[in-house]
């Protein structure tokens, strides 16, 4: 269990539980393929600089975990201004990896976050269930367990 102290986002990396989380729910695929909206896909979620074909060792792929995590961190940094816990921090971290910076940074989630209303901000988890327009079930649970996660630290322990 992380720290409950609330700090800064800029402040905060991704921990190793929040590393297991994003590689349960992404899996990890040495072979580039197509994902469930036809974006070249290899490694644990990597979708930059991929064509379809291309192999990737395990040191490669965990570099570009390494990388996606990261930029994904940067924007978290650039855009949540209200304090987190480091499972909240993991949980926003997992969505952002997932949809993008630019989404998440966009979003009512951190709108809500930043004004002080945790729940609300944990109640926004299930609106990025969709790929191509269409609830991805998938998608449905790993909102929900982000939420989850989230959420729990929302009570003020």
């Amino acid at each position: 269990m992380q720290t409950r102290t609330k700090v800064s986002a800029a402040l905060l990396s991704l921990s190793l539980a929040g590393v297991t989380f994003i590689q349960e729910w992404e899996g990890t695929k040495q072979t580039a393929y197509l994902d469930v909206v036809g974006v070249p896909t290899i490694c644990t979620g990597s979708t930059k600089a991929v064509r379809i074909g291309q192999v990737a060792s395990l040191g490669e792929c965990q570099e570009r975990l390494v990388q996606d995590t990261h930029d994904a961190g940067k924007a978290l940094a650039r855009c949540v201004t209200a304090p987190v816990t480091q499972d909240q921090y993991d949980a926003l971290l997992s969505l952002a990896f997932n949809i993008g910076g630019g989404a998440i940074c966009g979003s009512t989630l951190v709108r809500r976050l930043n004004s002080g209303d945790c729940l609300g901000a944990s109640n926004e988890f299930h609106k990025w269930r969709y790929a191509g327009g269409k609830p991805v079930r998938g998608l449905e649970r790993r909102r929900a367990a982000e939420s989850a996660v989230f959420r729990k630290d929302c009570y003020g322990y």
